[in-house]
């Protein structure tokens, strides 16, 4: 089983729709996925159709007091499930600061799934915060979505600095760039330069496109609404290379 983290320090970058239509391609696919909603906004587990309540809350979780198994929900989409959100999501800090071996609780949480799952999504919060570490410490890689801006660069590199802090050297970073508009000087330059100083870049970039915002509106992955769109071709070929990264 792997774990891959959709995260990124700042918000409105795409984490949630990057977290969504990957899970989607790996179930199309025929990989067995759960997506565990982290964000207390909820937004995946609305996109899946799931009412954003978790029995015993966010302290349940944390505490162990209920099984994993518990708490998935199924999805409209064959061989895909989700872990909804839950409100109470937003005191998670507060929660794990009262935990021994806070950094390990998530993983140890997610191990006794692995045969049940080929591939967990986290639809992270954007912060750099304990639940940040328990991320990192329980994937394999964090996908991190970028919009092709100084600060979003900005924010990458102290990504980058606090992997390094927390001795992770094995978590792989894969960014990749998203709400790309060519037409944009700006983002043509910070696209095409970026993977000369970042090896490990996705070469892959979603467009900007309406067909992402009517996510909201129609309630599913773009791969189930608008599979011939160009939003829908990059995220294929994104997780194309991000699947063959994780072999």
């Amino acid at each position: 089983m792997k774990v891959v983290a959709c995260y990124n320090i700042k918000g409105g970058v795409g984490k949630t729709a990057t977290a969504v239509n990957l899970a989607f391609l790996a179930a199309r696919d025929g990989a067995r996925v759960l997506v565990v909603d982290l964000d207390p906004q909820g937004a995946a587990t609305f996109y899946f159709r799931v009412k954003p309540k978790v029995k015993g809350g966010g302290k349940g979780l944390v505490k162990g007091k209920r099984d994993l198994d518990d708490l998935i929900k199924a999805t409209d989409h064959d061989r895909l499930d989700l872990i909804p959100a839950d409100f109470s999501f937003r005191n998670l800090d507060l929660m794990l600061d009262a935990e021994k071996k806070s950094k390990k609780r998530l993983a140890k949480l997610l191990k006794p799934l692995a045969g049940d799952y080929d591939f967990v999504f986290l639809d992270c919060p954007p912060s750099v915060s304990l639940v940040s570490e328990a991320v990192f410490h329980a994937a394999d890689a964090l996908v991190v979505p970028l919009i092709p801006t100084t600060l979003s660069l900005r924010t990458y590199a102290q990504l980058g600095a606090f992997r390094d802090e927390e001795k992770l050297a094995d978590l792989q970073l894969v960014p990749f760039f998203s709400m790309v508009d060519r037409r944009k000087s700006l983002h043509r330059q910070v696209v095409d330069r970026f993977p000369d100083d970042h090896a490990e870049a996705a070469t892959v970039s979603i467009p900007y496109s309406s067909v992402v915002e009517r996510m909201g509106t129609e309630r599913a992955p773009i791969g189930a609404f608008a599979p011939k769109s160009p939003p829908a071709a990059a995220y294929e070929s994104l997780w194309a290379e991000i699947a063959r990264r994780l072999r």
